[in-house]
């Protein structure tokens, strides 16, 4: 992955990036037991990162099914979001 990131000319991000899927992750399965509104922050926060890893994939041109995974689990957290938001 270090090497993407050197691709993506977003090396000083990566750190950051690992922390924020930690987080989000983390945030998914503790709000899962204790929390929606938990949930509803975290799979919000983790569509938009994916999405945005989205429309860097697409700004370097990868192919789209190197491109594809980063948007399908921003539409899976986005529908996350939508279902523990509006419930």
């Amino acid at each position: 992955m270090k090497n993407e990131f050197i691709r993506f000319g977003l090396e000083e991000k990566r750190n950051l990036t690992g922390v924020l899927q930690i987080l989000g992750g983390l945030g998914l399965i503790v709000g899962y037991f204790y929390s929606p509104i938990l949930i509803s922050v975290s799979s919000g926060s983790l569509a938009l990162l994916m999405l945005l890893g989205f429309g860097v994939r697409i700004k370097i041109k990868d192919p789209i099914l190197a491109s594809l995974p980063s948007l399908l689990y921003a539409i899976l957290n986005l529908y996350i979001f939508l279902q523990y938001t509006f419930v």
